[in-house]
């Protein structure tokens, strides 16, 4: 499994936009194959904060994930969003263990 996590800092003058675009993006990225989290949250107590986490079955289904429709829209929206700061990276992870 691998695992994308991260921040993203918006400008709070353009939460509304960056909103949206993180709603329409997580719309259509739950319906890709390989596809088995994909969530942005806002990080409470940080105004224009917000935390990516996906969980991918694989590298392909990332890569393929990174050529869709969807993503071209979303970082192009991205482009007219003031962000502050981008960082994410990815973990790949092992077996899913319950606690």
């Amino acid at each position: 499994m691998l695992i994308v996590t991260g921040l993203i800092e918006i400008d709070p003058m353009d939460l509304d936009r960056a909103r949206a675009a993180s709603l329409q993006m997580m719309a259509e990225t739950v319906k890709e194959p390989g596809c088995l989290v994909y969530e942005f949250s806002e990080v409470i107590g940080a105004p224009g904060r917000f935390r990516v986490y996906e969980e991918w079955e694989s590298d392909a289904a990332l890569a393929a994930h990174m050529t869709t429709p969807h993503m071209a829209v979303f970082r192009a929206e991205l482009a007219q969003i003031a962000v502050r700061s981008r960082a994410i990276e990815t973990i790949k992870a092992g077996e899913r263990t319950a606690l």
